[in-house]
Parts: structure tokens; C-alpha cells; sequence
């Protein structure tokens, strides 16, 4: 069996977990993002963000392994956040609906698919950025 081409990394500090994942997220790999949520929780963590910059490559089963964490995490009265999906996790998102549940994105709010290009006419507003060590630590504002 091949090893996933996928890197975990997590840092966490009293109940928030910062989660970076690095690599390709497929059906081969999927399995270990479970595993990685999981793991969170069942270390206490109930404030989980996921950080998929490093992520080239993202597919429904990657998608399915998110939003089970997510459902596990609600359940444990806790928070699961995405943050900077790749490009071919956008049009899931937007396909399936699912992007409120894992961006904090309202219902109808994702007028085009994240990391999608938008219409050539549309310009997309300015995102505000805020780095993923200040949400870790409870410094954004």
C-alpha cells in the first residue's frame, strides 16, 4: 500500500487545535484527516481550524472526511473551520452547499467557488486576512 502524500501538522494551545495539512487529500489519504480530527477531539480540543494552504489537491473524499469531523465536533459542542481551501475543493463546496457548514460562510453567501476564479467582469472584493496563529491564540480581531 502507498503512503499518502499528505502532511499533518497540529499545534494546540487550551481547547483550540491549529491543524495544517500539506499535500494531497484523496482517498488514500483521507482516512488520515480523520484520524487527525478525531485525535483532536478526543484530546480536548473543540475548537479545530484547519489551515489548507499547503493543500494542493482536495477531492470528495477529502470533503467527507471534513464535514464527519465537523459533525462530531458540533456534537461535542465544539468548532470546525477551513481556512484557505485549495482550488478543487471549491466547486465541492459550492456544488454540495456544504461551504456555511465548514467556511462559517452564511447560507448563499459563496458567490463563486473558493480558490475558483470568478467571472471575468466580477472583481473579487479584498479579503481581510488574518494570520492563523492570532486565531490560535485569540488575538484576531
Amino acid at each position: 500500500m502507498p503512503v499518502p502524500q499528505l502532511n499533518v501538522y497540529r499545534h494546540g494551545r487550551r481547547h483550540r487545535a491549529l491543524i495544517t495539512l500539506a499535500g494531497e487529500i484523496d482517498l488514500e489519504s483521507a482516512p488520515l484527516v480523520r484520524a487527525a480530527l478525531a485525535r483532536c477531539l478526543s484530546d480536548g480540543f473543540r475548537a479545530i481550524d484547519v489551515d489548507l494552504t499547503p493543500v494542493t489537491f482536495c477531492d470528495c473524499s477529502g470533503l467527507n472526511a471534513f464535514l464527519d469531523a465537523a459533525q462530531k465536533t458540533t456534537e461535542a459542542g465544539g468548532t470546525l473551520r477551513l481556512h484557505h481551501p485549495p482550488p478543487t475543493l471549491g466547486p465541492l463546496l459550492d456544488l454540495t452547499g456544504s461551504g456555511f457548514l465548514l467556511l462559517g460562510v452564511p447560507f448563499g453567501k459563496l458567490t463563486h467557488p473558493l480558490g475558483g476564479v470568478p467571472a471575468p467582469a466580477a472583481q473579487a472584493p479584498p479579503r481581510r486576512t488574518v494570520p492563523l496563529a492570532s486565531v490560535l491564540s485569540g488575538d484576531a480581531r
